[in-house]
């Protein structure tokens, strides 16, 4: 078996040491998506799970990213009637009709695209969300409540997406 060297606290100070190559494991994977109109949720959950039981960590994290600024990544239930309370405080929270100098055209001039979208308040809705989650890998599974669920959240126009999903541990026995 190869050996790594790595760095490990012993008794509270940093020292090298020799450690199975294979004793930590790390798995990256891009989820892709083609979302609703925003503010909307897609439940991700079951895909983040068979990538975290795919990788063989018994004992880590998984951390999932959202590699967008219009798209967020929580922990929240799935219950239907808790999702339009939440898409209402978003919407309420940056109202679309609103006047934002992000979608002032005639004044913006730094990271502008071809058919650029007046997307002010999707950026503001984001700041009351987050861009990831890191959750325990424990056992080999997500440690998440019982009503937890990871959601992509979009705040914006329907787009693809991606969301960047690694795991990070070492394998179960």
């Amino acid at each position: 078996m190869a050996n790594a060297t790595a760095l490990r606290s012993v008794n509270g100070a940093v020292t090298n040491s020799a450690v199975p190559a294979n004793a930590f494991r790390h798995v990256h994977d891009e989820l892709r998506y083609r979302t609703e109109d925003g503010p909307s949720f897609r439940d991700i959950t079951e895909e983040v799970r068979a990538i975290v039981h795919r990788s063989g960590v018994g004992f880590g994290q998984v951390s999932v990213f959202s590699q967008h600024t219009t798209a967020a990544i929580i922990l929240q239930e799935h219950e239907p009637l808790l999702l339009d309370d939440l898409r209402d405080r978003l919407i309420a929270f940056g109202p679309p009709e609103t006047y934002y100098r992000h979608n002032d055209f005639e004044i913006r001039t730094v990271n502008m695209h071809e058919n650029e979208p007046e997307n002010g308040h999707s950026h503001v809705q984001h700041m009351m969300l987050g861009t990831s989650e890191t959750i325990p890998v424990l056992s080999g599974e997500l440690h998440i409540g019982e009503f937890q669920s990871i959601f992509l959240v979009e705040l914006d126009e329907s787009r693809n997406r991606r969301v960047s999903v690694t795991v990070l541990g070492v394998p179960g026995e």
